[in-house]
């Protein structure tokens, strides 16, 4: 499901919002959780997951292409971990 299909289920689902504030509500959901994401935070939904910033260290990576040994950054990357509910589901225990 990409936003646009999201944003057109949850306008379809109610009726008596209009769907370019149901867009607002949606957009502002996503930047509230990439904002705190950039600051470090957790975001925790229950039932659904948390998304998480993990660290990756600096590290002697190898070009694909060439075997030759390049340097590779630290950097932030963005983590999921599915909640109890949302991993029943998918396993059809709920």
């Amino acid at each position: 499901m990409i936003r646009s299909e999201l944003i057109q289920k949850i306008a379809d689902e109610n009726p008596h919002l209009y769907q370019r504030d149901v867009e607002r509500i949606v957009n502002a959901i996503f930047e509230e959780i990439t904002d705190a994401m950039s600051r470090g935070d957790r975001v925790e939904l229950r039932g659904f997951g948390a998304f998480s910033v993990k660290q990756r260290d600096a590290r002697i990576g190898r070009n694909p292409r060439t075997g030759e040994a390049v340097t590779v950054d630290e950097k932030h990357v963005p983590f999921f971990k599915t909640g109890k509910l949302l991993r029943d589901r998918l396993n059809g225990k709920a």
